[in-house]
């Protein structure tokens, strides 16, 4: 089975719930196992929080939106959380917070709930791209398959 969506969402708080619900409610559907779905809505939630408060250019014309991209296919399902901010310091400075620090952890918990993770440019423009995956589990009867 495969299915993807893809958002644009105004960088707006308002937009985490809406992108949680739309893949919990898509993994839910497809049959994919609670425990995996919401390890990977709780990633998900994470990367657009940090798109939301980090990813947007306050110079007038700048975009303030944030696009999220949701691919499930055969036994995966990949998640990419683009935005148009000012970028993250070369990869090489980057490192997530620590699990104690008060802010800067949302990093570090897609880390910890997704199976790869990457956190890189734009290619050719500013912003960032946080893309994880996670192999998939199955419920015995999914939803769809039952329609």
């Amino acid at each position: 089975m495969s299915i993807w969506w893809s958002l644009q969402l105004r960088r707006e708080a308002a937009s985490v719930p809406l992108a949680r619900r739309l893949l919990i409610g898509t993994m839910e559907t497809a049959g994919v196992d609670p425990d995996i779905s919401y390890d990977l809505s709780v990633a998900l939630s994470e990367a657009c929080a940090n798109a939301v408060e980090h990813g947007g250019d306050t110079a007038p014309g700048a975009s303030q939106a944030y696009q999220v991209t949701a691919y499930l296919d055969g036994e995966r399902c990949r998640i990419e959380v683009a935005d148009s901010g000012p970028g993250l310091p070369r990869a090489q400075d980057f490192r997530p917070a620590r699990p104690d620090a008060e802010h800067g952890r949302g990093l570090w918990l897609i880390q910890e709930l997704a199976d790869h993770v990457h956190v890189g440019a734009k290619p050719g423009r500013s912003g960032t791209v946080v893309s994880f995956d996670k192999i998939l589990k199955w419920t015995k009867d999914p939803s769809l398959l039952t329609a």
